[in-house]
């Protein structure tokens, strides 16, 4: 089984139908494409370790279509991800195979095509009889929901009604801004029908082909409207403070950054990960003990004084999430973070921004 998914960009459904055809003429059995192609980066490495390790394990990975937190639309940038059966990035043995092979390929498989048949908005299973592969005519495409495999595991990993209360508190006000990415569906999803967040306060949550002109990657240029809700740079007067959201958030085009910032202050990537650290006992599910922790090798020490302070392990790695893969399989570290706006644990192989949030809105409890 293969699966599919994206950030919304500019191209995707043709993407989609043009990797399903090309699966259906290499046999492969069976793919499975999130509705409307929108699944986040971590939501795909979720689902990935949920087939594989709790489901019938026979994911060979997933096609992630997203340039991450690049600009989107016609003119703009579409790329192409794959996430290997442990749900990570691919592994540089990986990718260096399939350059080569790149280089030898004189023609490619791509069967009849039958996409129309397929409705990709809603779940459903089709299955197809492939003639020009007699000897396992079966194919099998199944739009599964973008967001449910998830948020159930969010609500594994953390305590929903505490979040619920905190977020349903009259003093505390919460703003998230998916930038009109593929967060929104997670957003709306979690932040508003599961721990009942206001839906005002949820901003660019329609996921849009060119993100609706901006850029999302989620810092203080980027994400103007947050900024600007947050009052980062000190504009409102002093007789508004009061009306500042406690606790803001912004999401990368596919989910898998986040920026963090409070009523008039910024959290910078390093201090947000040196915070994670040090309220993992608070932040990590109940009987799970932090060992080590790790960060990229441009962010900050912040985090290794924290790790020094609580007498755990604590590691240095190349820019790249598909370090930290094996240091999370050993088990040696179970939250990591890097400079460019990227925090998770060990739940998934990615970079996870709406964990990253929900984790930071713990420690308000």
């Amino acid at each position: 089984m293969i699966l599919i998914g994206g950030d919304s960009r500019f191209y995707t459904p043709e993407a989609i139908k043009t990797i399903v055809r090309m699966c259906a003429a290499n046999n492969i059995d069976e793919v499975h494409v999130a509705v409307a192609g929108l699944m986040s980066t971590p939501a795909i490495s979720a689902y990935i370790r949920t087939h594989n390790y709790k489901g019938p394990g026979n994911c060979i990975g997933a096609f992630d279509l997203t340039a991450s937190h690049n600009p989107g639309g016609q003119n703009n940038d579409f790329g192409i991800k794959f996430n290997i059966a442990t749900g990570g990035p691919a592994s540089e043995e990986f990718t260096g195979k399939t350059y080569d092979i790149s280089k030898q390929i004189q023609e490619y498989r791509i069967s009849n095509d039958f996409t129309s048949e397929i409705n990709f908005q809603v779940e459903n299973t089709v299955k197809f009889e492939v003639s020009d592969r007699p000897n396992k005519p079966e194919f099998i495409v199944k739009v599964v929901s973008s967001t449910r495999n998830y948020t159930n595991l969010m609500k594994e990993l953390f305590d929903f009604d505490a979040l619920k209360r905190l977020i349903q508190r009259p003093d505390f006000k919460f703003c998230y801004d998916s930038m009109s990415g593929v967060a929104g569906p997670f957003a709306i999803d979690i932040f508003n029908i599961q721990l009942g967040a206001d839906p005002s306060n949820l901003l660019n949550c329609t996921p849009l082909p060119d993100f609706g002109g901006l850029h999302p990657d989620p810092n203080l240029t980027y994400a103007e409207d947050l900024v600007r809700t947050m009052d980062i740079f000190k504009h409102k007067p002093e007789s508004e403070v009061h009306t500042i959201p406690d606790f803001g958030a912004a999401a990368d085009g596919d989910a898998d950054r986040n920026m963090v910032l409070g009523r008039r202050f910024f959290v910078t990537p390093s201090d947000s990960l040196a915070i994670l650290t040090a309220y993992a006992n608070v932040i990590l599910p109940k009987g799970k003990k932090l060992t080590g922790v790790a960060r990229s090798m441009p962010t900050s020490g912040a985090v290794d004084k924290v790790a020094q302070a609580e007498g755990i392990k604590y590691y240095e790695t190349p820019t790249g999430w598909k370090f930290f893969g094996n240091l999370m399989d050993s088990g040696n570290m179970q939250i990591c973070g890097e400079e460019s706006f990227g925090t998770s644990s060990d739940h998934i192989r990615e970079k996870d921004g709406i964990w990253a949030v929900l984790a930071l809105s713990l420690i308000h409890i």
